[in-house]
């Protein structure tokens, strides 16, 4: 089942994004995912949708709204994806991502963006076959203000 994530869900979810954080060579640090998790909530600042099977969240989709001035249109930054390594392989990457396509058509959005590492092989098969396309045509930077 997909549903949108609660307070309630933080415990979980934290242990997932962690661990989500650590595939990405990220230092563990829980009661920071926790405190990061809890106000992306609170503060309404994202959509965060879980993959939950008897009350066991399996996977997440964190989604955070952006805007195209050329286009005048809301877009969603699909940032975060992931499914616990158990749990991979039987749909629930799929399951996610159509619940951001969801809510992409239902808020009139003009599209759903995101990146992935080119050495993410699972990934760069899994937005294709999911009805993604390369978006080759532009350079991609990044500023950032401290290293971390």
């Amino acid at each position: 089942m997909i549903r949108k994530a609660t307070l309630q869900d933080i415990g979980q979810l934290s242990e997932l994004f962690d661990q989500y954080r650590i595939f990405y060579q990220k230092e563990p640090d829980l009661p920071a995912a926790e405190q990061f998790l809890t106000e992306r909530i609170e503060n309404r600042d994202s959509e965060i949708f879980v993959a939950e099977s008897e009350g066991e969240i399996l996977g997440f989709v964190q989604l955070y709204p952006i805007f195209s001035s050329t286009r005048m249109k809301r877009y969603w930054l699909l940032n975060d994806l992931f499914v616990h390594e158990n749990y991979r392989g039987k749909g629930f990457s799929k399951q996610l991502i159509e619940k951001a396509k969801e809510i992409a058509k239902s808020t009139n959005a003009g599209g759903i963006l995101l990146e992935t590492g080119k050495t993410n092989d699972i990934g760069n098969k899994l937005y294709p076959g999911c009805g993604f396309e390369l978006y080759d045509e532009v350079n991609f930077y990044e500023w950032t203000n401290q290293k971390d």
